[in-house]
């Protein structure tokens, strides 16, 4: 049966690669993209053929295309689809960084990708080349080096000045991507990447702690229609699928609004992008600079698509064929905003993956993500964290342990909890500046002293909350992790960044409950 083709049906054929087996990173959310994509062909008249090895998704139904392959997603499988179904195009824009990764091998097999050309896909991981285009736009970003050895990383920094983003190019998720705060970051993290031969160059970037901005948009060569400006909770630094990411945005005037888009459209164009794709950007010291771009669908599209009415996949696939923007009655440029606000709050499954610090970072971690919809944004947000599993407890006991950047908000934080009431228990350095600055709190042992300890504290029940920002570190027996572990294994929710803690403070100081929310008919916004 594998060798048998059916005959030649006289529409055009195309091949969709999917994302492959679901893990972090890399979700379900390409997925519905592939699925979407698939059914616009359909409408389009066109024969589909899927290729994925995912038993628990959508597009290896039966009958979701009209042919399936359960293949790896690997050059020498899609060597065999081809060779037996010989499509007419292949669409890759829809799985993520896995099919993306395909599409030179497809143009070398003689299949023609439809959307974005492979060069394009290149030239948006290929640092020297992206430089040229973003000269050639007038677009800043971060400085940064092309590495390939621990030495030229080392040195690459200290040109920068720490800290710096440790990255490797061509990953999913932010994989294996760390900020390095000195020298000794920089060549552990470095020996961690280089452990596998590099093939790829490193980035090394100066890493700046602004207000991250997600945009994704679909772009038919000429015109560009940017359904939703998302705008991240916590500051860059922590990856965009960990983020609490709020649409539409709260804290971006119209000036940086207007760039973005500028920015967008003059990116998709030089890029040749025809359909999907997706820009992050970081606002710093009232400057927008481009961080990356991803000429594919990413895990926001069905997010901003349910929210905003505007379906992404469908229109792109359109573009893909042919048909304009203008035509197809949806608009270009920047789409109306909501007038409800959606908020996205990534699930974590930490008490089931042992020995990992839980502490966030550019590399992903979560593995779902709930979404809290309302006409405001706290009681959006009260959803959302509700949703994402948290308890909300008004009143009890908080334990803080931050490192000493954290410090100083660390103060505003603990007179906040001290206003609604908890009792404030710190390790010995965060309780000293909390104690000078008037906030009442108890000082307690670290995880290296004797008992009764923090562990001891964590493990009594007493607590309610956990803030612990201190240094992340890769090995268990590190206090710091310790701590984190305890507190995951004990069911209490464990915060490890202070713009997270302050989204749950603006929940937790509310008199909104959650019986009393109002419940919201997403296919009504």
């Amino acid at each position: 049966e594998e060798t048998e083709v059916a005959p030649p049906s006289g529409k055009k054929k195309i091949l969709v690669l999917g994302s492959g087996p679901i893990r972090i990173g890399q979700g379900i959310e390409f997925d519905y993209c592939s699925v979407h994509a698939v059914w616009a062909l359909q409408k389009l008249g066109c024969e589909t053929v899927i290729i994925n090895n995912n038993p628990e998704t959508v597009s290896t139904d039966f009958d979701t295309a009209d042919r399936l392959y359960f293949e790896p997603l690997t050059p020498e499988d899609v060597t065999g689809v081809v060779e037996a179904e010989k499509p007419d195009y292949a669409i890759v824009q829809f799985g993520g960084q896995t099919a993306i990764n395909l599409a030179a091998h497809l143009e070398k097999l003689g299949v023609p990708i439809l959307g974005t050309p492979a060069w394009s896909i290149d030239a948006a991981e290929d640092r020297e080349k992206f430089d040229v285009i973003l000269e050639k736009c007038g677009i800043p970003r971060p400085a940064g080096h092309t590495v390939m050895t621990e030495e030229e990383a080392v040195k690459a920094a200290d040109e920068l000045g720490y800290p710096v983003l440790v990255r490797p190019s061509y990953v999913l998720g932010g994989q294996g991507m760390e900020i390095a705060y000195k020298e000794s970051d920089v060549r552990e993290f470095m020996q961690v990447i280089t452990r596998n031969k590099v093939e790829n160059p490193v980035l090394v970037d100066k890493y700046m702690m602004g207000r991250e901005i997600e945009v994704d948009a679909i772009c038919d060569g000429d015109d560009i229609l940017i359904p939703g400006i998302m705008e991240h909770f916590e500051r860059a630094g922590v990856h965009s699928g960990d983020s609490i990411s709020i649409y539409p945005s709260i804290n971006i005037e119209k000036k940086h609004k207007d760039t973005l888009v500028r920015y967008t459209e003059s990116l998709a164009k030089n890029l040749a992008v025809l359909g999907l794709v997706n820009i992050q950007f970081v606002l710093y010291n009232d400057q927008i600079y481009v961080i990356e771009v991803n000429p594919r669908s990413s895990r926001t599209v069905p997010y901003i698509s349910k929210v905003t009415g505007v379906p992404m996949v469908d229109l792109a696939t359109r573009c893909m064929f042919g048909e304009k923007l203008r035509d197809m009655g949806c608009g270009t440029g920047l789409h109306p905003e909501s007038d409800h606000y959606a908020v996205k709050v990534p699930v974590f499954s930490f008490q089931k993956l042992r020995d990992l610090d839980t502490q966030l970072g550019p590399e992903m971690k979560s593995t779902g993500e709930v979404l809290g919809v309302a006409k405001s944004f706290r009681e959006a947000l009260l959803k959302g964290l509700t949703g994402a599993g948290f308890k909300m407890k008004k009143k009890g006991a908080v334990l803080i342990s931050v490192r000493d950047s954290d410090k100083q908000e660390a103060i505003r934080i603990g007179e906040r909890f001290e206003a609604l009431g908890f009792d404030i228990y710190a390790t010995s350095g965060t309780a000293n500046v909390l104690n000078r600055h008037m906030v009442a709190t108890n000082a307690i042992r670290n995880v290296d002293e004797p008992s009764p300890n923090i562990i001891d504290l964590i493990e009594s029940g007493k607590i309610d909350y956990v803030i612990a920002t201190s240094v992340k570190g890769r090995h268990p027996e590190l206090g710091s992790v310790h701590i984190r572990r305890t507190a995951v294994e004990r069911a209490i929710p464990c915060l490890t960044s202070m713009d997270t803690v302050s989204a749950l403070l603006r929940c937790l100081e509310g008199d909104i409950k959650i019986e009393n929310c109002e419940m919201i008919d997403i296919n009504s916004i």
